[in-house]
Parts: structure tokens; C-alpha cells; sequence
């Protein structure tokens, strides 16, 4: 198991689903995990503390750098510097599948500036954290539909692409600061959002039958490699995609 003791993880977009699963684990790694989220953290919080864990919840909007300023201050006053950071928020299970055309300007506006800009405005703000701290690890979440380019969902497609390059290029900046910048791309995934939307309920049998791993991918199937790419093992990796869907995309 990954010994995280000590270090100290803030995982955006955390009050559900897969980032509230990412927090749980590095929790039980030892680490002392900051749940941030624009939504009411109070479950996931409780959670990680009933498990034995150290856990605070912050309202954190990725697009806002005054709130990102305060969810940085407080995680410092709580636990000290920040040496992890699992930028996961982003918009997808909210988002109606649809023709490309039919995706207004407002619409694409919205999906880049969180899922894109976010990611930017939060490791700007945290990395003079984990400068403080002496080193760092950023783990940003991509989509296995980047290799694949899933129809339906242009705006998504393209967010999850930027996220590849924003990765290779911030791991650059940051090697010499000791921070490494590494993404993952998940396959579909049953998270809460996932099962609660109609349409990705149709994707469910096709996908299943396209891995090589003939099953549901849960949210759990991640954590192996987010604790790997967050603990000293990943040290000297960065600038990486990590595809994690059950062997559906090859390459």
C-alpha cells in the first residue's frame, strides 16, 4: 500500500462520485485530504473521518481564484502546506448528448473555462503551496473519449484533449520546482452522475462489450493509479496520460 502519512491532498469536484472515491483512498493512505467542491461536502467529509481519517471540506468553484485563494488559506491553516493536487472537477454527467451544431456558444463557453481554465486557475493557485512544501504531485483527469473522439459531446471531447496538453506543458514548467504533472483517462465510469443520466445509459452495454475486461468500470478502478501517481514510486514520471478503461483503447 502507498504510504501517504503526513502529506496533505486537495481533490476538487470531491462532495460525489469519483472524486469523493479518490479522497476516501487517499485518506486511508494516510493522507490528509481537503474535499473541495461548489457543492455540500458534509457527506463525504464524514465518510473519510468515520473511517479514521483526517478530512476538511471546503466550497471550492475552480473559476473563481478569490475562492480558490481562501480553500488554499484554510487548507494551510488546517494541515499545513499542500503537497497533492487531484484536479477532478469538471462538467459531464450534466451535459445533454447532442449534435455539434446544436451546441451554442455559452454552452462550450461553460465546458472549457471549468473543465480546462479550472484546472489552470487551481494548480496556479496551489503550486506556491507545494513550493512551500518542498515538492508536489498533480494528477489531472482526463477522459479515455480523448483517443476515440465520442460523438455527442464535442465540447467535452475537446475540454479532455486541452487537459492532455495543459499536463505535458505544466509538467515542464514544474520539474525543477520537484512537482510532477501526470493525467489519467478514465473509461466510462459508474459514478453516481453516470447511472442518474438517460442517455450514457445507452453507451453502457457497447462499452462493456469493446474492453477487454467485460464489465462495468467503477470508481474504485481508478484508485491504484491515482495513489501511484501521487506516492514517491511516480517520482520520476511526468508529463504522462495513463488510459484506465478495462483495455477498450489500446495503443
Amino acid at each position: 500500500m502507498h504510504d501517504l502519512k503526513g502529506r496533505v491532498a486537495v481533490v476538487t469536484g470531491a462532495a460525489q462520485g469519483i472524486g469523493a472515491t479518490f479522497a476516501t483512498a487517499l485518506a486511508a493512505a494516510g493522507a490528509k485530504v481537503v474535499i473541495s467542491d461548489v457543492s455540500d461536502t458534509a457527506r463525504a467529509v464524514a465518510a473519510v473521518k468515520d473511517a479514521g481519517g483526517d478530512a476538511l471540506g471546503v466550497r471550492l468553484d475552480v473559476t473563481s481564484n478569490d475562492s480558490i485563494r481562501a480553500a488554499v488559506e484554510e487548507s494551510e491553516r488546517t494541515f499545513g502546506a499542500i503537497e497533492i493536487l487531484v484536479n477532478n472537477a469538471g462538467l459531464f454527467a450534466a451535459l445533454r448528448l447532442k449534435p455539434f451544431h446544436e451546441i451554442d456558444e455559452a454552452e462550450w463557453d461553460r465546458v472549457m473555462t471549468v473543465n480546462v481554465r479550472g484546472m489552470f486557475q487551481c494548480a496556479k493557485g496551489i503550486v506556491p503551496s507545494m513550493k512551500k512544501a518542498g515538492r508536489g504531485k498533480i494528477v489531472n483527469i482526463s477522459s479515455g473519449t480523448f483517443f476515440y473522439g465520442a460523438p455527442g459531446m464535442l465540447h467535452y471531447v475537446a475540454s479532455k484533449g486541452a487537459v492532455v496538453g495543459l499536463t505535458r506543458s505544466l509538467a515542464r514548467e514544474l520539474g525543477d520546482a520537484n512537482i510532477t504533472v501526470n493525467a489519467i483517462a478514465p473509461g466510462l465510469t459508474e459514478s453516481e452522475g453516470v447511472r442518474a443520466h438517460a442517455q450514457l445509459g445507452a453507451a453502457k452495454q457497447p462499452t462493456i462489450a469493446s474492453r477487454a475486461i467485460k464489465r462495468e468500470m467503477l470508481p474504485h478502478d481508478l484508485v491504484g493509479t491515482l495513489l501511484f501517481l501521487v506516492s514517491p514510486e511516480s517520482d520520476f514520471l511526468t508529463g504522462q496520460l495513463i488510459n484506465v478503461d478495462g483495455g477498450r483503447i489500446t495503443y
